[in-house]
């Protein structure tokens, strides 16, 4: 779907429209509701529920995550032409880095059962430090990745095109790549949180990758949507902190007490369709002189 997508959908990298990015998020959102409904047919309810709850929590969180790639995109001063370029390889990156961290996540657990109650930990933690964040800042040239990268090549001035690398005296790479290094690099942040996130859910490895796949599919038309409407989600980052901490806690208490699927699902979709909610209703709201 990923190469449909690329090559007969959308050949150019020119910026889709508000419709365009809406349609295309709506057929990502389908195609996962799809294979749930595949899922509960080949292996049953449960399997159907706990990949529809790690695809919302994977979607909610790259959600916030692409607020970020606003940030970063803005910062390098991107032409939005290449913007869907940058997040086709970034895609591809993170498809190979999330299985990574999947199988390593589940093998670790598996191995080592008390690293869920790290992992409960970090992800309580992630969701406090981020309902507690006021403004999302972001400064790539603190990134360690891109400083090492500009000692080891140079850099171009502008950018050049759509290449990433160009060849004049010696090799030269270019901005386009140095923004590409910075979202893959800030991927692995994020995985930091989401994956434990779902594996609070299942330990299956296969429900996980692919909750995290079809998540990740969907961002770029999800990114372009978003950009046009951030305004409207001024409270996400607060159901997302509350996401979050209700996993952690549910890694937590998993030896004592196990929260059934369905009502983790429940609780995930109340707790972000209240933001959502919030959101639009403040900004309705006519503002007072």
């Amino acid at each position: 779907m990923l190469a449909l997508d690329l090559g007969v959908f959308h050949r150019g990298s020119q910026k889709p429209t508000l419709r365009q990015s809406l349609g295309w998020s709506a057929v990502w959102i389908a195609m996962a509701a799809a294979f749930a409904l595949i899922l509960s047919l080949w292996q049953g309810r449960t399997a159907a529920l706990e990949f529809s709850t790690g695809y919302v929590i994977e979607l909610s969180l790259s959600a916030d995550n692409l607020f970020i790639f606003i940030l970063i995109f803005r910062y390098f001063k991107l032409p939005e032409h290449e913007q869907y370029r940058v997040l086709f390889w970034g895609i591809i990156g993170a498809i190979a880095m999330r299985a990574l961290f999947i199988f390593a996540g589940v093998g670790l657990i598996a191995r080592f059962h008390w690293i869920i109650y790290f992992f409960g930990a970090l992800l309580v933690y992630s969701g406090v430090r981020l309902l507690l964040q006021h403004g999302a800042q972001i400064d790539p040239e603190n990134n360690p990745v891109l400083r090492w990268f500009r000692r080891l090549m140079p850099v171009t001035d502008d950018y050049v095109g759509s290449k990433f690398l160009v060849k004049r005296e010696k090799l030269y790479a270019t901005p386009l790549l140095l923004v590409l290094l910075v979202i893959e690099t800030t991927d692995v942040i994020f995985a930091i949180d989401s994956i434990p996130a779902v594996l609070a859910i299942t330990l299956n490895a296969f429900i996980v990758y692919t909750s995290n796949i079809f998540a990740i599919l969907g961002l770029r038309s999800l990114f372009f949507a978003l950009s046009s409407l951030m305004d409207m989600f001024e409270y996400l980052h607060y159901g997302i902190s509350c996401v979050l901490i209700f996993v952690g806690f549910k890694m937590l208490t998993s030896h004592f007490y196990e929260i059934r699927t369905d009502i983790s699902l429940g609780v995930i979709a109340a707790i972000l369709l209240v933001t959502i909610v919030a959101s639009v209703l403040h900004k309705d709201k006519p503002e007072s002189a």
